[in-house]
């Protein structure tokens, strides 16, 4: 997927062997629900191949409010109200920020999971 960002590293993509029936579908898991799963239906019969893992994480987000182990994302904060976005890609994010920006003239900052490094969004119209 050319959105996601390039740190995700969903390490349970399958590998492929000689046949296309020999894979190993990838496995998440997340503590918190002390559950692991086998992302082979998401492969067999949703067809979502290499984004499983992927979409698996946004569907577990969506129905139980966190993601699962092993998942970073990039989190765009307003510095000036409570509005926030946790999104799996860094331009989602990023979009998110300079729409937030642009219609309120708020400053976000943008982090991502596995770094300490922040990125400020703000709106340019308001400086010229």
């Amino acid at each position: 997927m050319s959105d996601r960002n390039d740190d995700w590293d969903p390490s349970g993509d399958p590998t492929r062997g000689d046949s296309a029936d020999d894979f190993d579908a990838p496995t998440v898991s997340c503590e918190r629900c002390d559950r692991t799963w086998d992302l082979s239906t998401e492969f067999d019969e949703l067809g979502v191949g290499n984004h499983a893992v992927e979409q698996f994480a946004l569907d577990h987000k969506r129905h139980t409010g966190h993601f699962p182990d092993d998942i970073r994302t990039w989190r765009a904060t307003c510095r000036n109200c409570p509005e926030a976005a946790e999104r799996l890609a860094n331009d989602a994010a990023t979009r998110w920020a300079e729409t937030h920006a642009r219609h309120t003239r708020h400053e976000v900052e943008i982090r991502h999971a596995r770094s300490d490094e922040t990125t400020v969004v703000t709106d340019d119209e308001s400086s010229s």
